[in-house]
């Protein structure tokens, strides 16, 4: 059976009303009977009605977090982290799955925000940044997470990875590996480059380095493994002189490994791969994905911790605040990159 606060208030003679104020922490109680009121509820096993604290005090006492397509095995793994540092500061997690659609996107900040959440942590994704804003303006926060644009944030709180830098990073491996013949794999279709920054980091380390990436080995793909293997299979099939394949996230570069094995091309033999972001399936795949790691656990804390200080009111929405994750990407070279093959 469930214990209520009358339970509670019977065992210490007090008013129901009294042990709603001492469990609210309110003034109008004694310290003492505070205390003692929730040495009772301990010892009964008291488990406090979350909808109901929520409608009395006005807002919930959980977070949401809103990723694009919870099958993409990213938002699953960064969603760990954000209900981690979530936990660890006395929150739970609701986490909303937009399946990349701009109006459930939308639909869900209208819902939860102020209702069923007291702040959201929004992956930067397909979100409209003017429904985050109008959110923002209604006083509930949303941090916007994962912006890939520092110098261009958006006029909502937000935290950025310098995702221009880790497709830097992978150049720089296979250049100095020897790689000159490369191609791209990324994310996006006619209508939309959502890694555009990254396929610019890329670019411009390579043209530093005196290798201009041939425009038609810049191949988009949809972000999903088969996504990356028929990308990837064209890409090699119209050039099968490449060899290197860099793919902006790790799932179109686990789609290019794919690609190669059944196209009977040895890794890193006569191809070599890489990929940015480092999730699981990157270490556990065949051959092992070399790729540039983003500091996930780093960007769920600082995401939790900046959406709690604007709850708070300890950091000021006005302006609204930018976190750059201070530490660099981390390369991660496994067994998909080799100096190429000599001729």
């Amino acid at each position: 059976m469930r214990v209520t606060l009358r339970d509670i208030a019977a065992r210490a003679g007090v008013t129901k009303a009294t042990v709603s104020y001492a469990m609210a922490g309110k003034p109008n109680v004694s310290e003492e009977m505070r205390a003692r009121i929730v040495e009772i509820a301990r010892e009964l096993g008291y488990q406090p009605n979350v909808t109901a604290r929520a409608l009395s005090v006005g807002r919930a006492p959980t977070l949401a977090l809103m990723v694009e397509n919870i099958a993409n095995p990213f938002y699953p793994e960064f969603a760990l982290e954000v209900e981690r540092a979530a936990r660890e500061r006395g929150h739970f997690l609701l986490i909303c799955n937009t399946d990349a659609d701009p109006e459930i996107g939308r639909h869900y900040l209208r819902r939860i925000a102020g209702q069923l959440s007291e702040g959201i942590v929004a992956m930067a994704g397909h979100l409209r940044i003017d429904d985050v804003v109008a959110v923002n303006q209604s006083g509930v926060p949303v941090v916007v997470c994962m912006w890939e644009e520092p110098e261009a944030a958006p006029p909502a709180p937000c935290v950025t990875v310098d995702f221009a830098h880790a497709a830097a990073v992978a150049a720089g491996h296979l250049l100095a590996l020897g790689h000159r013949r490369i191609g791209v794999l990324v994310d996006g279709d006619e209508h939309e480059l959502h890694h555009q920054r990254r396929l610019e980091g890329f670019l411009r380390t390579a043209c530093e380095a005196g290798v201009i990436i041939d425009p038609r080995h810049i191949v988009r793909a949809p972000d999903t493994i088969a996504g990356g293997t028929d990308s990837a299979r064209a890409l090699l099939t119209a050039a099968p002189s490449l060899s290197a394949i860099f793919a902006t996230n790790d799932l179109l570069a686990l789609g290019a490994l794919r690609a190669a094995h059944e196209m009977r091309i040895p890794i890193p033999g006569q191809l070599s791969v890489i990929g940015i972001t480092d999730i699981r399936a990157a270490s556990e795949s065949y051959p092992a994905l070399t790729t540039v790691a983003v500091q996930t656990r780093e960007v769920a804390t600082y995401a939790i911790d900046l959406l709690l200080g604007l709850i708070d009111g300890s950091i000021p929405a006005d302006p609204p605040p930018l976190l750059v994750i201070p530490s660099p990407p981390e390369l991660k070279v496994r067994e998909s990159t080799a100096p190429p093959a000599k001729p």
